[in-house]
């Protein structure tokens, strides 16, 4: 098979798969773990970003909010959903040649680009809901029980991201 027929993309030391291969159910895959590559897609920043300012736009349209509450609301809707999407799933949605399984115990924050650190997309979904606090911090005039809850749901989502903490499951939580 020649070179030109194969994908590219995949991480070092993994099987090349041809791409168009035709996986089971009649499927066309490129081989590798979807979750560890789409965020890397051209435009998932720009997405991203958009996704957060509908969310605060939509609970701004709340009447009976005021801005404070708003971009309280915000920052932990953000934070918890980025919790659940990135670090409380686990597995792939997708069955590949290439997974096999290796990535049924792993969450999706620890199959972002293969599970290399500080990769420019871990730095933006690190730094995402830093900046999301900051701004809530300042909109809410640093209003203690604001801040409580912005700095708690920040803390929730940015101390599993730690390099630190790749792989490990404090006190068995979402082990299996």
């Amino acid at each position: 098979m020649s070179n030109e027929t194969m994908d590219h993309t995949q991480p070092k030391g993994s099987p090349r798969v041809p791409s168009g291969t035709m996986g089971d159910g009649g499927t066309t895959y490129s081989g590798v773990n979807p979750n560890a590559v789409w965020l890397n897609s051209r435009g998932i920043w720009l997405s991203y970003v958009i996704a957060v300012t509908i969310l605060h736009l939509i609970l701004l349209s709340i009447p009976f909010l005021n801005v404070a509450q708003v971009w309280t609301l915000t920052n932990v809707v953000h934070n918890i959903g980025n919790y659940i999407f990135l670090h409380m799933l686990k597995g792939t949605p997708w069955e590949t040649n290439w997974d096999q399984g290796k990535s049924r115990l792993l969450t999706h924050w620890e199959q972002i680009d293969f599970g290399e650190q500080f990769t420019t997309t871990r730095k933006f979904l690190f730094l995402a809901p830093v900046i999301l606090f900051i701004l809530a911090s300042f909109y809410t005039k640093y209003d203690p029980l604001h801040f409580v809850f912005n700095l708690s749901t920040m803390l929730l989502v940015l101390i599993p991201k730690l390099p630190q903490l790749h792989g490990v499951r404090i006190f068995g939580i979402n082990k299996y």
